[in-house]
Order: structure tokens, then C-alpha cells, then sequence
């Protein structure tokens, strides 16, 4: 008898339409059932794990629904209310939660001392109660979802099973399978799958979705590439990220045009999974996984901010000219406002961007080979591969920005604190993490180097390397926060940002309005 295994997690949906994801025990036909009609679709299967997406069309109402395997009813299940699909109307001002950085530990005691109170787990406990007009119309994850690199224990003693202490990677994941369970881990908690299962989703990666400092630069992927176990992990990483995330944040046509996702129809599309990952990491041209949605008058735009990357010294890009033009294309499209989406920063606080400025020339040999090494290094060991480690990149976004002269919200996690910054019309919200806090030795070394002494130390290194001062100038207007964190961004006039913690019950961290 199949059982679900993940989901059903609610992800695109629009103003007629709803797509529902699922993983099996075993494959089947998976049907839903919402306000009296039903639709189907078949399970494909990906190394021996079987998946559906059903779409809902022509609905005209918020309807409730049910999952059925075969002929058993699967969902929903005693104790949580039943799961519901909420139209999003062309006409609508959107509500829009977010955040990032979320590890997956027990929610006891003593990991709620280590890791702090899940706040999205909270938040589904709060929505449970709250009428539906409080409800947000997207919750975005704004990256590292997983965390492939730094497994829970829990999740250790899995691959301590499956394979022996000594097979490389020791302590990280390795495989598709191991992926798999990760991502079970993540979101099977009784109130976070209730959460997913009724509010729309749409997500993007970060490092650790595949390793710390992914694709930092060149020299980390000739380093990783000599690593005998990371190309299994990168097709593996790609792979499940296409299946888990990505896949739901194409729409039903979208879904219908991929050539991927008509190869699934094989009795198993392992090999040709494996192959367009693979492909992907070597050639990030092949593929795109930024998107872009439109909500009533708003755009959001989800941009890859690791895998386009380009990587040439010299001439380091965080989008490769490809992605950089379909940005511009998709900044070009009607809207009275703009939401995009960065798992980095753009705007970090003022000095740590001289830092990474400082540091991105360095790299390119402004002092030499050898403190161009040593600088590599230090790159590497302290995470500087934000907007501003690409300097080209950082000021052409911030004039194209600037030129348009409506509000532009940035949306972004990854630094594990959250703080909002403005420079002109563009405004930086950053939300992490979900529950990954820092120790407070470390909060406190970030508020002393990234809002003190950065600023005037990084202002004299970038002095002292002879590079140009940014376009523009920006300030951080709130914040920061190092609680775990959940945001919500509401579209209407004014917009309101505001950040919430959970301890354990949800409670207003801040807020700010943008006009």
C-alpha cells in the first residue's frame, strides 16, 4: 500500500490554478480532490523515490482538498485542520513571508537551547489559529534549506548505516538517497507539512543546499573539482534541488515546455536527472533556475545567485551574461513595484562591503601573486562572496536599480542576522536565519567588526588598494536581529516589513514601512 513520504506541499499557484507535490512509498496514481471535482497524475521515479505534481485547474474559489493514493485517503490526517488552496487574484496586493537558514533537529528541550526555537514552525502553529486574511499568499526560502555540508547527529546516524565510517565524505552527504532523507528530515514535522501543505511555496538555493562558499570562485572549484567524491555530490545536490525546490516553482506551462520534465515519463529518468545536473554544474548557461512571478502589480524576481556565477578572475561576475540579460528583460516588465529575490545581500552594512571590495582586488593580483593567494584563502575562510566581492556586478545592478526609479525590495538571507538598508530607491530585507542562530560569541564579534570597526577599517583598505568609492551610499535603518527569524512583507501602502521571532510563541522582533 503506498504512503506519502513528503508532501503534499502546496507551490504555484495563481488565480485559477494549483500545483500539489508528493513523494511516495511506492509508485501509484496520486489524486486530489477539492470542491467536488478530482485530478490525477502519475508517480515518475528518480533512484528508486517516486513523485507527483498534480495541478488544479480552472478552480474559481478557495477550496479545501484531499490527497489519495490509489483508492486510500492520505491526507489530511487527525489533529491538524484540513489543508487549503488560497487563489491568488490578478488584482491582488500580495503578503509575503520569508526567511532562510533552517536546520532540521529535534524540537526538545535541549535543541531548542542549541538551535534556538524553529520559527517557522511557529508560524505554522500561529497560522492554524489566525483568520485567513493573515495568512501570506507565498512563503518564500530565500536558501540553505538543508544543509548537506554540517548533517544533524540524527541525520548521521542514518549514513553511519548505510555506509562505513571511513567512506568519504565521512560527515557529509553524498547521494541522491542521502539527499532524500535530508530533505524528508526537513519538512515532515507534523506542523511544518501542515504549513507547506496550505500556503504556497516558491524557493531558491544557497551554499549549503550543496557546500559552504559554493562556487566562491575559480580556485574553489578547481580545489573541489580534485575532490574524488564531489562530482557524486554535485549531481546529487542539482539533482534533488530540481526535484525538492525547483521543480514546484515552474508553473503548470512552464512544467509542460521543460524537456526534463517529459523525459520523466520513462520507467526511470535517473540517468537523464543525473545528466542535466551534471550539465548544469559545468555549464550553468544550460540551464536557468531563476524565475520571476507576477502578483497583481508586483514583480518578483527569483535570481540564482550561485550557480550563474562567473568566476573569471579579473572579470568575476555574480550573474554570467546570459542571466544578466534576462534579468534586464525581467526588470523591463510592467510593474508598479519590484521584489527580488537574493539567498545573498546586496546591501550589507557599509563596512564589510569595503572589505570584500578590498579583498575581490587583492584576489586579482592588486598586490601580488602572493597576497593574491593568501587573499584567496582568506576569501574562502571568511564567507566574502556577497554582491560586493563582485565589485562589476554590484555597481551595474545598483545603476540599473537606481535608473528605474520605482521601489525596489530585495529580498535576501544567508548572514544569519536580519536588518533592513536603504539607498535611495532600493531597499535590502534580510531575513536569517529560520533556526541556524550564531553563538553569542559570534553575534557579538559581528556587531563589533560588521557595524563598527569594519566601517572605518574597511573604508582605509579600499582606500589603500586605490579602488573607486560605490555609486551610491546606503545605511543600515534597523537592526540587526540574531534571533532565528521569520519576515513578512505586505504590498499595500505603505508596505510593511516585520520580522517575528518565536520563544516559543510567535511575537513581533521589528518592523519598517517603505513608501
Amino acid at each position: 500500500m503506498p504512503a506519502l513520504v513528503v508532501g503534499p506541499m502546496l507551490r504555484y499557484v495563481d488565480d485559477s490554478t494549483a500545483s500539489i507535490w508528493v513523494e511516495t512509498s511506492e509508485p501509484c496514481e496520486v489524486t486530489v480532490e477539492a470542491g467536488g471535482h478530482k485530478w490525477h497524475a502519475p508517480t515518475f521515479t528518480v533512484h528508486g523515490h517516486h513523485y507527483a505534481v498534480v495541478d488544479l485547474t480552472d478552480l474559481s474559489s478557495d477550496v479545501t482538498y484531499e490527497v489519495r493514493l490509489g483508492e486510500e485517503r492520505v491526507w489530511p490526517v487527525e489533529g491538524h485542520p484540513p489543508s487549503r488552496i488560497r487563489l491568488v487574484p490578478r488584482s491582488v496586493r500580495p503578503k509575503i513571508a520569508f526567511g532562510s537558514c533552517r536546520t532540521s533537529v529535534p524540537h526538545d528541550a535541549m535543541h531548542n537551547l542549541s538551535h534556538g526555537v524553529d520559527v517557522l514552525r511557529a508560524y505554522g502553529r500561529h497560522l492554524m489559529d489566525a483568520p485567513g486574511e493573515q495568512w501570506p499568499h507565498l512563503l518564500l526560502l530565500l536558501g540553505d534549506q538543508v544543509y548537506a555540508d554540517n548533517p544533524s547527529p540524527q541525520m548521521l546516524e542514518f549514513i553511519a548505516a548505510r555506509r562505513g565510517p571511513d567512506e568519504e565524505p565521512k560527515k557529509e552527504i553524498a547521494d541522491f538517497e542521502e539527499y532524500a532523507e535530508l530533505y524528508r528530515r526537513a519538512w515532515t514535522d507534523p506542523d511544518i507539512r501542515w504549513l507547506l501543505s496550505t500556503v504556497p511555496t516558491a524557493m531558491i538555493f544557497d551554499d549549503h543546499d550543496l557546500r559552504d562558499d559554493w562556487n566562491t570562485s575559480r580556485d574553489w572549484r578547481r580545489k573541489m573539482a580534485r575532490v574524488p567524491w564531489w562530482r557524486r555530490r554535485v549531481v546529487a545536490g542539482l539533482g534533488a534541488y530540481w526535484i525538492y525546490q525547483h521543480l514546484g516553482n515552474l508553473s503548470p506551462a512552464q512544467r509542460a515546455a521543460d524537456p526534463l520534465v517529459r523525459s520523466l515519463r520513462e520507467s526511470d529518468a535517473s540517468q537523464a536527472l543525473d545528466a542535466f545536473a551534471e550539465r548544469a554544474d559545468a555549464d550553468p548557461s544550460s540551464n536557468r533556475w531563476s524565475y520571476a512571478r507576477q502578483f497583481g502589480d508586483t514583480r518578483l524576481i527569483m535570481i540564482d545567485t550561485r550557480c550563474a556565477r562567473q568566476l573569471t578572475p579579473r572579470d568575476r561576475r555574480m550573474l554570467d551574461p546570459e542571466e544578466w540579460a534576462w534579468l534586464e528583460h525581467q526588470l523591463k516588465a510592467p510593474a508598479g513595484r519590484l521584489v527580488i529575490g537574493s539567498s545573498i545581500p546586496y546591501l550589507l552594512p557599509e563596512g564589510v562591503h569595503y572589505v570584500q571590495n578590498w579583498n575581490e582586488a587583492l584576489c586579482d593580483g592588486k598586490w601580488g601573486r602572493l597576497v593574491a593567494r593568501l587573499s584567496e584563502s582568506f576569501r574562502q575562510a571568511f564567507d566574502l562572496e556577497h554582491w560586493a566581492a563582485f565589485r562589476a556586478s554590484f555597481d551595474s545592478l545598483g545603476r540599473l536599480l537606481h535608473r528605474l526609479g520605482k521601489p525596489v525590495i530585495i529580498l535576501s538571507g544567508d548572514v544569519h542576522y536580519s536588518y533592513a538598508a536603504q539607498a535611495g530607491n532600493i531597499h535590502q530585507i534580510v531575513c536569517s536565519p529560520l533556526r541556524n542562530p550564531l553563538s553569542r560569541a559570534l553575534r557579538l564579534a559581528n556587531v563589533v567588526t560588521q557595524f563598527g570597526i569594519a566601517t572605518l577599517v574597511g573604508r582605509f583598505l579600499a582606500r589603500l588598494a586605490g579602488l573607486p568609492r560605490p555609486p551610491f551610499r546606503w545605511r543600515v535603518t534597523k537592526g540587526p536581529w540574531f534571533q532565528n527569524a521569520l519576515a513578512t512583507l505586505e504590498l499595500g501602502e505603505p508596505v510593511v516589513v516585520t520580522w517575528y521571532q518565536a520563544s516559543p510563541e510567535l511575537s513581533r522582533l521589528g518592523s519598517v514601512q517603505i513608501k
